[in-house]
C-alpha cells in the first residue's frame, strides 16, 4: 500500500492520473528552512521528514491499535511517499506567500526571468528510505503590475510555492521550460515511479 504524506490535491491529482493507488495521510512538520539551508538540501529534507513523520505514526497505531490501523501498516507492507516543492531564484527559497503582499513580491521577482523548481522526494518503508530530488527551470515574461494584482485577486498563488500555479492562469506567461513539467505542478511522476520500483 502506498501512503501519501501530504494533503495536496495537485499531488493527489498526479498520482491518480498516472494510475497509482494510494492513501493520504498529511504530514504536519515546520516547513521552515535551516539558516545557511542549500534550496535542494531543503526540499529533500522536508520530503524525508514529512516521509517519516507519516511512517512512524502509521507504525505506532498499528501497534497500539491494531483496528484502526492501514491494514498493510500491521504487517510492514506500507511504503509511504513524502514530497516538497519550493521555488529559487540566485539561490534564495520562495515558499507560498504568506499573504498578497507576499505575493506580489515573489512574482516581482520572477518577471521576466528564469527560476528553477525543486521537488524533493522520499520513500519510506520497513526496508529502507530513498530521497532525491528533480529540478526545473522556468522561464517568465515579464509581467506588469496591474497583471500581478489582477492574478493575486483570483486567490490562485496563495497555496503555491512562487506564488504562481503553472497549471492554472500563470500558464499564459510561461513560454518555456526545461525539464519535467509535473515537477513544477507539485511532484515529478517519473522520479516517484523509479523510487517506488527500486524498493
Amino acid at each position: 500500500m502506498l501512503v501519501l504524506a501530504s494533503a495536496s490535491p495537485r499531488r493527489r491529482e498526479l498520482l491518480i492520473q498516472a494510475g497509482f493507488t494510494f492513501e493520504v495521510r498529511p504530514a504536519d512538520i515546520p516547513e521552515e528552512p535551516r539558516p545557511g539551508e542549500d534550496p535542494i538540501a531543503y526540499a529533500v529534507r522536508l520530503a524525508r521528514e514529512k516521509a517519516e513523520a507519516v511512517y512512524t505514526e502509521l507504525t505506532r497505531s498499528a501497534t497500539a491499535d491494531p483496528s484502526t490501523a492501514l491494514r498493510s501498516a500491521q504487517d510492514d507492507s506500507f511504503v509511504v511517499l513524502g514530497a516538497d516543492t519550493t521555488v529559487t531564484l540566485d539561490n534564495h527559497i520562495l515558499g507560498k506567500p504568506e499573504n498578497a503582499a507576499d505575493a506580489a513580491r515573489m512574482l516581482r521577482m520572477l518577471s521576466g526571468r528564469t527560476h528553477r523548481v525543486i521537488t524533493g522526494v522520499a520513500v519510506v518503508s520497513a526496508a529502507r528510505t530513498e530521497v532525491a530530488a528533480e529540478l526545473t527551470a522556468v522561464k517568465f515574461l515579464t509581467l506588469s503590475d496591474e497583471e500581478i494584482a489582477a492574478y493575486i485577486a483570483t486567490g490562485e498563488p496563495m497555496d503555491k510555492a512562487g506564488a504562481y500555479a503553472i497549471q492554472g492562469r500563470a500558464a499564459r506567461w510561461i513560454p518555456r521550460i526545461e525539464g519535467d513539467y509535473f515537477n513544477v505542478v507539485g511532484l515529478p511522476i517519473a522520479l516517484v515511479s523509479t523510487l517506488l520500483e527500486g524498493l
